[in-house]
């Protein structure tokens, strides 16, 4: 049995207006669905990159562990970089590793 349309006696499958929208909706939904694949191939595709030149740096005999840190500090602002490195500093003399 089909539904009823609320503001008309057609069924829901026969309503044109209804069939425009469901089939625009569909589109759209099958757009975002597409880039989001898009998308998800190109992080994986960069992950791919940033891989290959850790490798290389390793290669030519850098630490990766010790450039990942120094890649995660370039990334914070300064203000936030002082902080953590500043924490790191009280900690570190705390535990006694200094």
């Amino acid at each position: 049995m089909a539904k009823k349309s609320k503001t008309r006696d057609i069924p829901v499958d026969e309503d044109p207006q209804f069939a425009t929208t469901r089939t625009e909706a569909n589109a759209r939904l099958r757009l975002f669905i597409d880039r989001i694949i898009r998308l998800d191939e190109e992080k994986k595709g960069m992950a791919d990159d940033i891989k290959d030149v850790y490798n290389e740096l390793k290669s030519t005999g850098y630490d990766a562990k010790t450039t990942r840190r120094m890649v995660a500090l370039a990334k914070m602002t300064p203000d936030a970089r002082s902080e953590t490195l500043a924490l790191e500093d009280t900690y570190r003399a705390e535990l006694g590793f200094d």
